[in-house]
């Protein structure tokens, strides 16, 4: 059994996914057709983000044209990785993905299923800060997940009864929830917008809070572009510091239209972001999928469609989808977020499109 302890030092914590391998290391591969460095580490269970600068020092003259692998040459992999950070990577049957140098990971290296990995995650809450890691399905692809508004801006505000229901407290839960599916299936996951006392919560009525943080620790600004400016400027730093690795960004809210208007999920991208047209297509078949299955007798009215002048989408590096997840003021809408199960549906459904975008690269 591994066990595994997390003290979290600050609130900017990075959720990281833990995986699992044999008893022995593989040292060398061989690079099949159509192999790229990333191809190659990914086979062999090694994230490019953390790998890529030491294998190419370890195989630095048997590169052939524009740094590219040769089909049928032998390639030395990374047998292990250590830094003098706090993180650790144990080099025959235990590797933790690399961390926020300010989150310590103590770590028990025995042999163990990866079905007996536990995460604790203090940011998901109490209920839910225990993350089993079921499998490496995502291990190697790194996501951003920013919900939106959050601090001194709740976005759009619908009625419900006597109560208001706040966007930025939809758009988190159902965030948050994602990034603990995207966790149990090996992912790196940061949370671009964070609040330490909410966690996954399960009430129908989110209570209102302006104490929201945006990573790695920053006051959200009451000004709009602002607001945009930072979020973005977080995962464009984080975008270099994981580059040559999967990564894609996701921003989540909720829309507000007129209390008749009943809307579906639809979803956003640039029109020049290929890899953003098609994660996005993915995750609306999904969508697409479920609803014909669950709700048989009605259609799918969610669309893609191009919205490059919204700000994150414009100014992200990583191939960007903007979600929105319904009408905050329709009363049809409204049981899609009250509901927790519903909210959790959300969060399973995007992660399947997640998931069948990044086994098809």
């Amino acid at each position: 059994m591994i066990a595994l302890r997390t003290s979290i030092i600050t609130l900017f914590l990075v959720l990281s996914s833990i995986a699992v391998y044999g008893q022995s290391t593989i040292l060398e591969a061989v690079a099949m057709p159509g192999d790229g460095i990333y191809t190659l580490l990914r086979r062999h269970g090694l994230n490019p983000s953390e790998h890529l600068q030491k294998f190419v020092e370890i195989n630095k003259d048997r590169f052939g044209k524009d740094h590219g692998l040769i089909v049928g040459k032998t390639y030395t992999l990374p047998e292990s990785v250590t830094s003098t950070d706090n993180t650790t990577v144990a080099s025959d049957n235990t590797r933790v993905a690399a961390v926020d140098s300010k989150t310590r990971t103590d770590l028990t290296a025995e042999p163990a299923k990866i079905s007996a990995r536990v995460l604790e995650t203090p940011l998901f809450g109490e209920k839910y800060s225990k993350v089993e890691v079921k499998s490496t399905k995502l291990q190697g692809a790194v996501y951003y997940l920013s919900s939106g508004h959050g601090g001194p801006d709740p976005g759009a505000v619908g009625k419900y009864g006597s109560n208001d229901l706040a966007e930025d407290e939809y758009a988190y839960d159902v965030t948050i929830r994602l990034a603990r599916v995207l966790m149990e299936q090996g992912a790196t996951v940061y949370m671009i917008v964070q609040d330490a006392d909410d966690g996954i919560r399960d009430e129908g009525v989110l209570k209102m809070d302006r104490d929201e943080i945006v990573y790695p620790n920053k006051k959200i600004p009451l000004n709009h572009s602002a607001r945009l400016r930072q979020r973005t400027e977080a995962v464009n730093g984080l975008y270099l510091k994981h580059k040559g690795a999967y990564q894609r960004m996701l921003a989540i809210h909720v829309d507000s239209r007129s209390e008749s208007q009943n809307i579906d999920v639809f979803f956003y991208h640039h029109e020049n972001s290929k890899d953003g047209e098609q994660l996005a297509k993915n995750i609306h078949q999904k969508f697409t999928n479920k609803y014909r299955r669950y709700q048989p007798n009605r259609d799918y009215s969610g669309n893609v469609t191009q919205r490059s002048s919204l700000y994150v989408i414009k100014y992200s590096h990583p191939p960007t989808v903007f979600i929105e997840l319904g009408n905050i003021r329709n009363v049809k809408d409204q049981r899609r977020f009250v509901i927790a199960d519903n909210r959790q549906a959300l969060a399973n459904w995007i992660y399947e499109g997640l998931l069948s975008d990044y086994t098809s690269e």
